[in-house]
């Protein structure tokens, strides 16, 4: 199973905001980076990294892509950057990212030279920023609680377009929780809850060799707690898949990135299950 360009478009109908959020204080934030990436941001925590690649036809190549994400105090914050192998004009690329939920009003930007275009979102809280180099195709996001537009600004006043940019450099992986979660806290089911846990960033796993060689299909099953502080927790295995697969979905379910469910006006914390399909074709 191969990740497409567009799958990050596919959770924006899916927003939602809870309580207003607080601040982050500003030393909580840090700058961080890739080792390929060309760019730096700062944000409230260390961030999750998905690196995966998507065939595109036109060229006849594999394509790589990374995806940051972090979820903080209500809002949602994540990094798309693609490699621009088809020399990828700004404007072909705000087409194809947004084809599921194409965009207007957009006006310009420049980040140290590169003029880029930028979004804010009528409806709710949030903004998007594209930009395109000879190299890299990148596209900024952030959205959430209905008032936290000091965060917005400060996240893409952070960004910082380049080779060598400075910064934390981050490698696949969970990232580090903003929040540690209580142990003590209850867990909900659907039915006991006033608002179900809201997807932003569901990265999906690739295929293993093992896997592929074998000719290996099918559903891995998982069942998790998608916790108050925004974390995913306690995943269990219903049903799993051999030469890895069952290991892949674990690693993209704990990169998920959501709302937390609500009861009462508050956060809390709800089982979820959770669906990977694995299909080679």
């Amino acid at each position: 199973m191969k990740p497409y360009l567009l799958l990050a478009c596919t959770f924006i109908l899916l927003l939602s905001f809870g309580a207003a959020a607080q601040p982050a204080k500003p030393q909580e934030w840090k700058r961080y980076t890739t080792a390929r990436g060309e760019f730096s941001v700062e944000l409230p925590t260390v961030p999750s990294m998905t690196t995966s690649s998507a065939y595109r036809r036109e060229v006849d190549k594999e394509r790589w892509q990374i995806t940051f994400g972090v979820y903080a105090e209500g809002l949602i914050y994540e990094v798309n950057v693609y490699e621009n192998i088809e020399g990828q004009s700004l404007s072909r690329f705000i087409t194809e990212v947004t084809a599921n939920s194409p965009i207007d009003g957009l006006t310009e930007v420049v980040n140290h030279g590169v003029v880029g275009k930028q979004y804010l979102y009528k409806t709710a809280s949030g903004a998007e920023q594209f930009f395109a180099t000879d190299k890299r195709l990148y596209r900024f996001r952030v959205f959430g609680a209905i008032t936290a537009d000091p965060q917005i600004k400060r996240f893409f006043a952070s960004i910082v377009l380049g080779p060598n940019p400075d910064g934390i450099v981050v490698g696949d992986g969970p990232g580090i929780p903003f929040k540690q979660d209580d142990p003590d806290e209850p867990v909900y089911t659907g039915k006991q809850i006033d608002r179900k846990a809201r997807l932003g960033i569901k990265p999906e796993p690739e295929y293993t060799e093992e896997a592929k060689q074998n000719q290996i299909t099918g559903t891995v099953v998982l069942r998790v707690v998608f916790t108050s502080a925004g974390n995913v927790s306690d995943i269990r295995i219903i049903s799993g898949l051999p030469y890895g697969l069952t290991d892949r979905a674990i690693e993209a379910a704990k990169k998920i990135k959501f709302f937390p469910a609500m009861k009462d006006s508050k956060n809390v914390s709800m089982w979820m299950q959770l669906e990977y399909n694995f299909n080679l074709y």
